[in-house]
């Protein structure tokens, strides 16, 4: 239900409660009071009364205490006498440090990312003690995969590490790992597994599983998982049937060779996750290589069918490829399980002359009686002339960690007011349950009952889900959906107890 503008407000100042509905979430706890210093585009009077609304501009002061806060703080980066065995195994998770961050997090929390890998942990409010802060690190490995597939197992993502395992949470963090598969839960069963210190992996749960240990929420192309202890995580895919569809994106690099009139294509297959095409793009940057047209998807089906990649439409003339390299035939297996190594085929073109600068043809991507994809190349091949294309949709190379406030999209006063709201069970449906329901959290709903506040560790998972978007406007249409529902039900209620009073004065004949 999207938010009636017609009926919408601007307000600049202290927002007021103007409604009996206003009146009666005053009662409800003291921290509805005024905010000062908030100008907000007001959609109904039940976000009003919680501040939260669409678009909202915040203009407050941020929360004294950004970390650190005072002298007093005790810092942790790890017990001195474990501190050698934290760099050591720092140092070995991976083998290029731009595929680890580390940050130092205390009681108001923060974020730590992986740039431009979709790889991401956060951590909330008040996880960690009040006395107490620690250096926590979050990497992907790069080496050969430990964990042991079984059967038809195949990883759908990183095997990603955040610690160190010894720091305990009193809240639960959340922790993104990006997945390539097309969600359909009649064509996959999708597991989460732990490492364990033996080296050993178990599985913690499958996505559809009601547990209390864990959640996961499973997005399009991201795993959000909500969990009380750190450690090296992964995500494996069991697929059901031929139809299970892993998505794969498809690029073109191209660069000069040493041979001036030569010219090389590679054509990457790759899982469709940011962190394997950050695997390509630092690959081609060592070769010299550049992307020549925006990526497009393929969805590749488990039917053991192979993969086909033709280099089509080479202008005559101008251009010729090797003979016998125009089409190239990748086994199955290969691009099912590429997820470490990043898949490509290399085709080599030769001009006439020099003086042929430009190129145009076709690169066809197929599966064997399955999707196709067409690549349409015209570029130039000088490197002063060629068009820019950007590489991810989200550049956050910027901000690989953030501490305190400014890593929350929700502004603490109003996060406060909405747990006050929803955590206290009401006859009339408002509660967190009816806020996990607005927010597509629809199953395993025990995990939150069994919280402290579950509404809580429900916003800190949209935290992590919208931790790309610039404004509230999905929390705020879901609080103006329970704001209209609540006040439908108001009404109801209302005109049930007149039909009742006028049926007993008709009965006795008042």
């Amino acid at each position: 239900m999207q938010p009636d503008l017609t009926v919408s407000r601007t307000y600049s100042g202290p927002i007021c409660l103007q409604d009996p509905i206003d009146k009666e979430l005053m009662t409800e706890s003291s921290l509805f009071n005024p905010l000062t210093d908030i100008k907000v585009k007001v959609q109904s009077s039940f976000m009003v009364s919680l501040g939260v609304t669409e678009r909202s501009e915040y203009h407050g002061k941020a929360h004294s205490g950004t970390f650190p806060h005072d002298s007093n703080r005790t810092f942790n980066p790890i017990h001195a006498k474990n501190k050698a065995a934290y760099l050591q195994n720092l140092s070995s998770l991976t083998k290029r440090s731009d595929m680890r961050t580390t940050g130092v997090f205390g009681h108001l929390g923060g974020r730590l990312g992986i740039p431009n890998t979709g790889v991401s942990l956060l951590i909330p409010h008040g996880a960690f003690s009040e006395e107490a802060s620690w250096e926590i690190y979050l990497a992907i490995n790069q080496s050969e995969p430990s964990l042991q597939l079984e059967g038809s197992e195949i990883l759908l993502g990183p095997e990603v590490t955040c610690g160190p395992p010894e720091v305990t949470v009193s809240t639960p963090f959340a922790l993104t790992i990006p997945h390539c598969a097309e969600v359909n839960p009649d064509h996959w069963t999708i597991h989460l597994k732990k490492k364990k210190e033996q080296g050993k992996w178990e599985e913690v749960m499958s996505v559809e599983e009601e547990t209390t240990s864990c959640y996961c929420l499973l997005d399009p192309y991201a795993c959000h998982i909500l969990l009380d202890s750190f450690g090296t995580y992964a995500l494996v895919g069991e697929p059901l049937s031929d139809c299970s569809v892993k998505e794969l994106k498809v690029a073109v690099f191209g660069c000069m060779s040493c041979n001036s009139l030569d010219y090389s294509l590679r054509v990457y297959c790759v899982d469709n996750t940011p962190w394997a095409f950050q695997e390509v793009i630092l690959d081609e940057k060592h070769q010299g290589g550049r992307l020549l047209e925006e990526p497009k998807l393929l969805h590749f089906k488990g039917s053991t069918f192979s993969l086909q990649i033709s280099v089509l439409d080479i202008p005559p003339f101008l251009w010729r490829i090797k003979p016998f390299t125009a089409c190239q035939e990748v086994p199955f297996s290969r691009v099912w399980r590429s997820n470490q190594q990043p898949l490509h085929c290399a085709f080599s073109l030769e001009r006439y002359t020099p003086s042929t600068t430009q190129l145009s043809c076709k690169i066809c991507v197929r599966q064997v009686k399955g999707h196709e994809q067409i690549l349409h190349i015209q570029t130039s091949i000088l490197e002063n002339e060629r068009d820019t294309i950007t590489f991810f949709a989200h550049d956050d190379s910027h901000f690989p960690a953030q501490m305190g406030p400014q890593a929350f999209k929700i502004p603490y006063s109003i996060r406060q007011r909405i747990c006050a709201t929803f955590d206290t069970p009401s006859a009339k449906g408002k509660d967190w349950q009816m806020l996990a329901q607005k927010n597509s959290i629809n199953r395993n709903l025990t995990y939150f009952a069994t919280q402290r506040s579950p509404s809580a560790v429900i916003l800190d998972l949209w935290e992590a889900r919208h931790q790309h978007d610039g404004d509230l406007d999905s929390l705020a249409c879901a609080l103006e959906e329970i704001g209209r529902t609540q006040a439908h039900i108001s009404a109801l209620a209302e005109t049930q107890t007149e039909e009742s009073h006028f049926s007993y004065s008709r009965q006795n004949g008042l």
